[in-house]
């Protein structure tokens, strides 16, 4: 169910390229780094809000997409393997962040150093990130075929006509899926 596009020219098309990456090839690598390589850091993007950290992520996505390459099946779109990586790679960044190193030295405080802590606030990261935890619970249980439409369309961005082209179904078949969708997801 790989995504086979046919880049310009003779380069190597999807498929081709996985199977050869799988082996060891760089040009392989470097086609699908080519063909992936702006939708991952928009990924990154959208999950961090900082270009400097969605930069270091696509990297690290990346990376981990070579060393992990073999273990790709194509039970799924390598597009879709892929984005979940990223998310994956994102979410650690993010679970390692929040959880600040501090010195046991620094932890004993009297109550006049304490910083005064206006309890009840409202937190704008965990928030957020509590938004992403829940889109992607969301995501996961949606039925496979509504899943593949719906981060194809609403999280990758490609047209109906292009998706409609990659998982062999007609246009309005993945636009009636996709509004299925979105009425599944909603509480």
């Amino acid at each position: 169910m790989t995504d086979a596009r046919k880049p310009q020219g003779d380069r190597l098309s999807e498929s081709e390229a996985i199977e050869r990456a799988k082996q060891g090839d760089a040009e392989a690598f470097q086609v699908l780094y080519d063909l992936h390589k702006r939708r991952v850091y928009s990924l990154c993007l959208r999950m961090t809000a900082n270009t400097a950290e969605a930069e270091d992520l696509t990297q690290e996505a990346f990376l981990q997409l070579f060393r992990k390459i073999g273990t790709f099946r194509g039970e799924s779109a390598f597009s879709t393997w892929l984005h979940r990586m990223a998310v994956n790679v994102v979410l650690m960044r993010l679970r390692k962040k929040s959880l600040p190193v501090v010195p046991l030295e620094e932890t004993v405080e009297t109550e006049d150093e304490a910083p005064k802590k206006e309890l009840g606030a409202q937190d704008a990261k965990l928030a957020g990130s509590i938004d992403r935890l829940e889109l992607q619970r969301a995501i996961e249980a949606l039925p496979p075929g509504y899943r593949s439409i719906f981060v194809l369309h609403d999280v990758e961005g490609y047209e109906h006509n292009e998706i409609a082209g990659m998982v062999g179904c007609s246009i309005g078949n993945s636009k009636s899926q996709l509004h299925k969708a979105r009425m599944k997801s909603k509480p």
